[in-house]
């Protein structure tokens, strides 16, 4: 009797989604003669039962193309919005899932899709996982869909900046993605020579920033690029969050957690334009113009690099294997050389940011890098 498998993409887009669905629908029909229905937009599209086979001609072709043909979107099963109200809607999803007979529903995404295929696993879905996202931080694997190309995308972008930077003697900060960890930041960084690196895992001083900056004009170099994780906070600020984040944990009732996380909420909000307040705060301190650029999601856009078509497939064709061996509830995780099966309980809840000892950060140190 025929299987039939699921398979969505959800969250913020990546190049090698469709590299990933296309290792998982070939090996799926070709190997194993599985039935692959796709749903379209994420967990929104299984919820209202938007669906299409995906049989070789839809496969066809999809290997090089950037995003998802499936599209995507950032909805959780359990606060899903519709109408005005946001409402649990895992039990809709399961009856979906019901509907079309599946043996298992494969979901691509990063962290946040993890934790929403782990919901639907605790529903009674047979639920795989495959990592992507272009921060490289979901726990439990090496690396993910997407990062490769966004750090050759990050990279080339540090690249051409040194030569405007060195043409106006000028200060120029990227800010590249990475919210909660700075993989991206310190790759491109190192790769492309930035003079100042500044990550999340790393809180930095502008005056320690402002004086590496003064040590180049010393030396005669008149320019310096400073490669920022979006994420980077001053150490300042991060004293600050430890309080706040204490004073929530140590609330006794419900009204000290409530004004806990609205002043939370409040330092959220002044972390916003901080790249653009550094770049005026280095300008003070060393008298040198200050230029700042914001890649945002150019980072995620274009055509997946050879890399990243590589492991999306190694991925996709590993999910395939597992769903005929029944490891559901789990993710397909890069480990070495191989994919490997991790519990999704391993998963969820957690973060994999850049260990202070990281060979990247020892190497940043080691060429004369600042790193705030």
């Amino acid at each position: 009797m025929a299987k039939y498998v699921g398979v969505l993409t959800a969250g913020g887009d990546t190049p090698g989604l469709n590299a990933a669905l296309r290792g998982l629908g070939k090996s799926a029909l070709g190997e194993y003669d599985l039935q692959l229905i796709g749903f379209y937009d994420g967990f929104r599209g299984l919820m209202n039962d938007r669906s299409v086979i995906l049989d070789e001609q839809r496969l066809s072709g999809i290997l090089t193309f950037g995003g998802t043909i499936l599209g995507t979107s950032r909805d959780k099963p359990h606060r899903m919005p519709v109408g005005e109200k946001l409402l649990d809607m895992t039990d809709a999803m399961l009856e979906v899932y019901e509907k079309h007979h599946l043996d298992a529903l494969v979901c691509i995404g990063g962290g946040g899709t993890q934790k929403n295929a782990y919901r639907l696993m605790q529903k009674g879905m047979n639920v795989i996982t495959i990592p992507k996202t272009i921060d490289r931080d979901i726990a439990m694997t090496d690396t993910t869909i997407g990062f490769d190309t966004a750090l050759g995308i990050a990279t080339d972008a540090v690249d051409r900046l040194h030569s405007t930077a060195h043409s106006h003697h000028r200060i120029i900060l990227v800010e590249l993605m990475g919210h909660n960890t700075g993989w991206l930041a310190l790759g491109a960084g190192v790769a492309g020579g930035a003079d100042v690196i500044l990550i999340p895992e790393i809180p930095y001083q502008p005056e320690v920033i402002s004086e590496a900056i003064l040590d180049r004009v010393r030396s005669g170099k008149r320019f310096s690029i400073v490669a920022i994780s979006e994420g980077a906070i001053t150490k300042k600020s991060s004293e600050e969050l430890e309080t706040l984040l204490k004073q929530k944990k140590d609330a006794r009732d419900k009204a000290e957690k409530q004004t806990a996380v609205e002043k939370i909420e409040a330092w959220q909000n002044m972390q916003a334009n901080k790249t653009i307040s550094l770049a005026q705060e280095l300008e003070e301190l060393t008298g040198l113009e200050s230029r700042v650029t914001i890649l945002g999601y150019v980072q995620r856009g274009g055509i997946p690099s050879a890399r990243d078509r590589l492991l999306a497939t190694e991925l996709g064709t590993a999910a395939t294997s597992m769903i005929v061996k029944e490891k559901y509830g789990s993710m397909v995780a890069v480990r070495g050389e191989k994919m490997e099966a991790v519990p999704l309980e391993k998963v969820v809840d957690r973060r994999r940011t850049v260990p202070l000892e990281h060979s990247w950060i020892k190497a940043a140190k080691r060429v004369g890098t600042c790193l705030g």
